[in-house]
């Protein structure tokens, strides 16, 4: 299983204390996390045009060209949770939630997406950086 930072892993953690029933599947997944951003945050992975960040906003622009959350509604987990919290609210339109489903998928999908292209870019070039 494969994160961006321990973002995840936390919220499994906080959800197996809340449904303890499942603690040993959320644990069996816990387990199997490996975390894209260590390589960043230790520096073993550095271009300037990471501007001293590990961010994924700052490191897939660097290492893949054309690709960045530029033009997404949301465009960082803040965002994104921010608007999970309105698509679940009873009191939102459906015309508008409708909107929140669409953009949240994409920011996910860029998210995937960002993390299998960076997978790709530093298993092609560990030569190189």
């Amino acid at each position: 299983v494969l994160t961006y930072t321990q973002y995840e892993r936390t919220i499994l953690l906080q959800t197996a204390k809340f449904l303890p029933e499942y603690k040993g599947r959320f644990n069996q997944i816990i387990k199997r996390i490996s975390d894209l951003s260590v390589p960043f945050q230790k520096q073993d992975v550095v271009l300037p045009e990471f501007q001293g960040s590990y961010s994924i906003k700052y490191v897939l622009p660097a290492l893949v060209p054309g690709m960045s959350y530029e033009g997404l509604e949301i465009w960082d987990g803040g965002s994104a949770v921010l608007a999970y919290n309105k698509l679940i609210n009873p009191e939102v339109a459906s015309t508008e939630k409708a909107k929140i489903r669409k953009n949240l998928l994409e920011y996910c999908g860029q998210d995937t997406m960002a993390m299998v292209r960076l997978v790709e870019v530093l298993g092609s070039r560990k030569s190189d950086l």
